[in-house]
């Protein structure tokens, strides 16, 4: 067996561990190709061309890890193609306020108590979803210090 075999069956079964998570399949795979990838960015037609997949699905794959800041456009002089590549910071971005996804959540939050009367059970439960990311986000803080800490 070559390096380069086993490496992408390592990438394959970081992908499924993935997507075992929650993530959507095709966002797994992409990010197992930035994860494993040697070369500094990638391109959508370079992730398609390494997954037998469509430029439609991918492109959905790189939004997706884009929003929630794992993956970052890179400048690209001279070429017609987007570049990117994994955050050098993308596991703390996940849980930091950059996340668009922990900010969609609050909003939601906020329209929902909004949207329901005193006393009611919805609201209940929407006012404790905003506690819980209210508070999430005031500890991570401390937390991601910690871990740059740690990480130099």
């Amino acid at each position: 067996m070559n390096d380069r075999y086993e490496r992408w069956q390592a990438a394959e079964r970081l992908a499924l561990t993935l997507i075992e998570g929650g993530l959507q399949r095709m966002a797994a795979r992409t990010l197992a190709v930035f994860l494993f990838s040697d070369q500094d960015s990638v391109t959508a037609g370079e992730i398609a061309n390494r997954l037998e997949a469509s430029a439609g699905s991918v492109s959905g794959a790189i939004k997706s890890l884009a929003t929630v800041g794992l993956i970052e456009r890179l400048p690209s002089p001279g070429s017609r193609r987007e570049h990117y590549r994994l955050r050098d910071d993308a596991w703390s971005t996940l849980f930091t306020s950059q996340n668009t996804v922990i900010q969609a959540m609050l909003q939601a939050a906020v329209a929902g108590i909004a949207a329901t009367d005193e006393g009611d059970p919805a609201r209940q439960r929407l006012a404790q979803m905003h506690a819980f990311y209210e508070f999430l986000l005031g500890e991570l803080p401390a937390l991601l210090h910690r871990w740059h800490q740690q990480a130099r």
